[in-house]
């Protein structure tokens, strides 16, 4: 699988917490090769499975979410549109973006109007504006816009996916549409192996707003052991070493935690040991901050673990990954699946 094609061909997508859908349908198709079953649920999840033909089989859940952060249109003044977050968003890093605004039946483009450093003074100048005090550029009057972006529109950054030197990717959506590439990946990598367990690889929708699809994904499939794969923070300039224990590079960070089934951790540890995989750990004492922290309590509690991508740049519309990180991920994936059904509790 090329990972570049892959993340390009997803990230490219606009998909905000409930507005997933274009994600949704393209996640389906790529996914669906290396499946038995393909569907979309109720809430919008990309749910597939591969059985392994064995009676009574245990099931694992693969979950990586397909959504991303957004904006949506709360109002119209002049022509300018007023607007809310959808998930995390940073407000430095909205004034002169480039926004796609999801108007239908064809989405249109606006910029995040920005004032003039020449007109502001030094202490504004060194301020970040306030999400209520922005607007997004149209190019339209206020007529114009009423009838072209209904109240509720979602946006996105414009960004694409785009090659940083050696084998690192950048772009918007990464969080965690690089981490479903991973998924994809893992699926190829177990494609002709003997399975002892049923595999199920879930696309969830919502993450970013609370993770309540992966929550009904995991009621209806009622897993056995579930594995949330998301990002984590890689260490970059202007970060202090002991906030960031991970590194681009330096391969797949094991969660270690609360959030975190003790001898799933460490039998992920052991496998990467046994397959020469790098690794990292991650200690996260409380809430891991991924869909993980609700698959553990679904029905009577479910077996969790928590792996993680390295990523640069979180919640901005030039996150980075490396390729090879990615590559370990899948292999480590691949390796804690094979002989599940035997060696797991």
């Amino acid at each position: 699988m090329d990972f570049f094609d892959t993340l390009n061909r997803l990230c490219c997508l606009a998909g905000p917490s409930g507005f997933e859908g274009t994600v949704a349908q393209t996640a389906n198709e790529l996914l669906n090769p290396f499946m038995d079953e393909v569907s979309v649920d109720t809430l919008g999840s990309v749910i597939g499975v591969r059985h392994c033909g064995r009676p009574n089989a245990k099931k694992i859940l693969l979950d990586a979410h397909l959504d991303e952060i957004g904006l949506i249109v709360t109002g119209i003044e002049e022509g300018f549109l007023r607007f809310a977050t959808i998930g995390g968003v940073d407000p430095r890093m909205l004034p002169a973006r480039e926004l796609i605004v999801m108007t239908k039946p064809e989405p249109i483009f606006g910029v995040v109007a920005c004032v003039p450093s020449h007109t502001q003074s030094k202490e504004d100048q060194e301020k970040s504006v306030a999400i209520e005090d922005l607007r997004v550029d149209i190019g339209m009057t206020q007529e114009e816009a009423e009838k072209a972006v209904p109240i509720g529109t979602p946006m996105v950054y414009r960004e694409g996916c785009f090659r940083l030197a050696g084998d690192q990717i950048t772009g918007k959506a990464l969080d965690d549409r690089s981490c479903f590439a991973v998924l994809l990946r893992t699926a190829e990598l177990l494609k002709d192996a003997d399975l002892d367990v049923d595999l199920y690889i879930m696309g969830s929708v919502q993450e970013e707003r609370g993770g309540s699809g992966a929550k009904v994904g995991t009621y209806s499939m009622m897993p056995d052991f579930c594995v949330a794969v998301d990002v984590t923070f890689a260490s970059t300039p202007g970060i202090a070493e002991d906030q960031v224990a991970c590194k681009l590079h330096g391969g797949p960070a094991i969660g270690i935690g609360p959030n975190m089934t003790r001898w799933m951790t460490e039998r992920m540890t052991e496998k990467a040991k046994a397959a020469d995989i790098p690794y990292q750990t991650e200690v996260i004492a409380g809430h891991s901050g991924t869909n993980g922290w609700g698959m553990q309590t679904c029905l009577e509690g479910i077996p969790t673990s928590v792996l993680s991508l390295p990523l640069k740049y979180m919640h901005s519309p030039i996150e980075v990954v490396a390729i090879e990180d990615m590559e370990h991920t899948a292999q480590l994936l691949a390796a804690f699946v094979r002989d599940l059904g035997k060696e797991g509790i």
